[in-house]
């Protein structure tokens, strides 16, 4: 099994902390990796940090434009752009 595959058999049994620790350092050596930086950004969204999944996503999908991270970013980023008055303005 390779780290990739190790970080996400982590974020899928929910063990977020070891999958963020573990795709910080697969980054750290391989920064230009799109996959981790995308595994990252959902890592981060199941952690609330949206903002910095938005940018896990954004540079995934700089790094690879075929990647799964180009519809995460749409989807994030319309996520911060949803505005309801009802909800801000009882």
């Amino acid at each position: 099994m390779t780290e990739l595959q190790q970080i996400e058999q982590q974020l899928q049994e929910n063990n977020l902390a070891e999958a963020l620790a573990a795709a910080d350092r697969y980054l750290a050596a391989h920064p230009d990796s799109a996959e981790a930086h995308f595994l990252r950004g959902k890592i981060y969204w199941r952690q609330g940090n949206r903002s910095a999944a938005t940018t896990d996503y954004a540079t995934a999908a700089s790094l690879d434009p075929a990647s799964s991270a180009v519809e995460a970013l749409a989807l994030a980023r319309s996520v911060a752009d949803f505005f309801n008055p009802d909800i801000f303005n009882p």
